[in-house]
């Protein structure tokens, strides 16, 4: 499948990051649970996580509070890391901080660890594909970055440093600071970074497609 290397234009793609509209209400809310969902089947996997939720693994363990809790509070953080760097969130980054963490806790509340490898492997590949899925709806709604996201625009615009490197460079900080803090690190974690890209691009690309053959009907 021919991969989207860019966001396709959509109808429920607002003009400004607080002009939420109705038509815009169920891509966003669907995209961020998606999100969400996958995050907690990594997380039940037991093979680990994405560097950030392994940060916030790492966080609750030492904070004693829940997951969902402690990647409320991480984003919360983040996102007071953007006004020395003068981003502006959206009501999609709010929506983001809630959504996202709620669903989180309430998966790995609800959905029980597998006791087989197979089913762990499954949780893990459809994790990616919720997340790639989820992504690619979120970000058609145009209502602005998440707390992470625009944090990593931010320092690139402002540092004039490649995007690449410095999500890397925060994915990698993350990660090891989450690791020592004893967030669970393993093979679910470096599935994740290597097809996560590739599950947002083909997810974006099937999106496009079915706007079109809608939009021609």
């Amino acid at each position: 499948m021919k991969l989207s290397h860019q966001i396709p234009p959509t109808p429920w793609r607002a003009t400004s990051t607080w002009g939420l509209r109705p038509r815009m209400v169920a891509p966003l809310a669907i995209g961020l649970t998606l999100f969400g969902i996958g995050e907690g089947l990594l997380v039940q996997s037991h093979w680990g996580a994405t560097p950030w939720t392994v940060f916030a693994e790492g966080v609750s363990r030492h904070a004693h509070v829940s997951l969902g809790w402690s990647t409320a509070a991480i984003s919360c953080v983040v996102l007071l890391a953007w006004f020395p760097l003068r981003e502006r969130p959206g009501f999609g980054t709010i929506m983001n901080l809630i959504i996202i963490a709620y669903v989180l806790e309430l998966t790995t509340t609800i959905v029980s660890v597998p006791s087989s490898p197979a089913l762990r492997a499954l949780f893990m590949v459809g994790a990616v594909i919720a997340i790639g899925i989820g992504s690619s709806l979120y970000l058609t709604t145009g209502l602005g970055p998440g707390p992470r996201d625009g944090l990593m625009t931010s320092l690139h615009r402002h540092l004039g440093v490649s995007v690449v490197y410095v999500r890397l460079t925060l994915e990698i900080a993350v990660l090891v600071t989450g690791w020592l803090l004893g967030g669970t690190v393993g093979v679910a974690t470096a599935f994740f970074a290597a097809t996560i890209g590739f599950s947002i691009g083909a997810s974006l690309q099937v999106l496009e497609r079915i706007v079109r053959k809608v939009q021609r009907w």
